[in-house]
């Protein structure tokens, strides 16, 4: 067995804001790269709205003026555009003057996850161009690099392992560093590194732990375990039944979609009529799906009804659905946001305001703000450890420490550890890889000592 040092006597408070200390360092240390991308590539994908509207100006938006055509023609010349062979996955509308409608369109040569998407002016019906889209939602190319590189670098599954790393340690440093500043009674330089480090951490406490929170919900085995949570306890968000056939059975929905792009597109077994879509709406819009920004969607085949959906995710949130026979027109079922559990409204309203989209302009700034503190707290630290000079192993060690604690607080310690690791694991097994390399300094440490002696 390993002949593991204790640290120096010291009482259990004493140890315990150690133990603290020592943790918070490594997490600076070690998960500070990460943080400092992901914070870094979310402040980009928070202006993605300004730079897309700027970007791809010539197609998102229109001079003309006039009333609009009717939806069914504008949905024909775009089909002419595209070409035989091609099935329509999604149409929206243009949700105001000036707005462009977007037939996003599929064919043999498009991936599971991509579509093009052709841009019509609803007064003139022309095509004003067309892009590549990715996703269940249609996101343009600019913001889909931004995303990936912020998600995974892009890297696909593997690299995904990054965010969930930043997303697993990121509560762990904020809360860490708000427990270091409430046990500090020494006084303070206000001007120093250190202080200004400690202030930024209490300034942007709520920010970093709903980061975190919200970021672990996209990963994939934390979200995964908060996936099953949810349905536990009929947390889920509701979906409208798009059942025509006793034997089918509706999809939940994916309040992700448009954060990722490894959804399956619809893929309709046979193209589906320009007119059935003016249709298909006007029932929608009877049935009380008002908003401006809605989405029509065919079903994947003869067996499953069409859905429109309101897409207007700012506040106040609309994002009722409801689901339609296309050949009777009648209603299948009608999932309205005002009835759904708080659980599903407080998930919908996280993920749309990690993603800069709930309160606009505002909610963008705050991402930012956050974002640019993260970094900059990340900065100071590697500064302060510069400045000190430290070594790993120049400080009193994790193990060490902890043996310094008392016996039932060292339980304590290890059955939340082990919980934490279970339900997120990515943190779970880069703890195990920190202590693997604790363990190491405290052994190179206490053979220092015993050769000095």
């Amino acid at each position: 067995m390993f002949n593991i040092p204790q640290a120096s006597a010291r009482s259990g408070t004493q140890a315990t804001k150690a133990l603290l200390r020592r943790l918070h360092f490594y997490i600076g240390l070690f998960i500070g790269p990460f943080l400092l991308i992901a914070a870094l590539s979310g402040v980009a994908y928070a202006l993605t709205p300004q730079l897309e509207n700027w970007w791809y100006a010539d197609v998102l938006h229109t001079g003309s003026q006039g009333p609009a055509k009717p939806l069914d023609e504008q949905i024909e010349s775009a089909l002419k555009v595209a070409g035989p062979d091609v099935s329509i996955s999604a149409v929206r509308p243009a949700p105001g003057v000036g707005d462009t409608t977007r037939v996003m369109i599929i064919d043999a040569s498009h991936g599971a996850s991509e579509s093009r998407a052709l841009f019509v002016d609803p007064v003139t019906a022309k095509v004003l161009g067309q892009l590549n889209v990715y996703g269940t939602s249609g996101v343009l190319p600019l913001r889909t690099a931004i995303d990936q590189f912020h998600r995974s670098l892009m890297l696909g599954d593997v690299g995904r392992l990054y965010s969930e790393l930043a997303a697993s340690w990121l509560w762990l440093a904020a809360l860490g560093g708000l427990l270091i500043w409430l046990s500090h009674r020494a006084p303070v330089n206000r001007t120093g590194l250190r202080s200004l480090h400690r202030s930024m951490g209490l300034w942007l406490l709520l920010g970093l732990l709903f980061f975190s929170a919200t970021g672990l919900t996209w990963s994939r085995y934390a979200g995964e375990n908060i996936g099953v949570l949810r349905a536990q306890f009929g947390w889920s968000t509701p979906s409208v039944s798009t059942t025509l056939r006793p034997d089918n059975h509706s999809t939940p929905i994916d309040e992700h979609a448009e954060h990722h792009h490894d959804g399956s597109m619809v893929v309709q077994a046979k193209p589906a009529q320009a007119s059935v879509f003016m249709q298909v709406l006007s029932a929608a819009r009877s049935a009380g799906v008002n908003a401006g920004k809605v989405e029509i969607k065919p079903g994947r085949d003869e067996t499953r009804a069409w859905v429109v959906s309101e897409i207007d995710r700012s506040w106040p949130t609309h994002v009722d659905a409801v689901s339609v026979d296309p050949g009777s027109l009648k209603i299948i079922d009608h999932v309205v946001f005002q009835d759904y559990p708080l659980a599903a409204k407080l998930t919908r309203w996280g993920i749309d305001a990690h993603m800069g989209v709930l309160f606009g302009w505002v909610n963008q700034l705050i991402l930012i703000i956050t974002g640019l503190g993260l970094v900059t707290m990340v900065t100071f630290g590697y500064l302060m450890w510069w400045r000190r000079r430290l070594s790993l192993s120049a400080q009193t060690t994790v193990i060490a420490v902890w043996r310094d604690l008392p016996v039932r607080w060292r339980l304590v310690v290890l059955i939340l550890a082990a919980l934490t690791g279970w339900g997120l694991p990515v943190l779970g097994v880069s703890l195990v890889l920190l202590l693997a390399l604790d363990l190491l300094l405290t052994l190179r440490l206490h053979g220092r000592k015993v050769h000095e002696a």
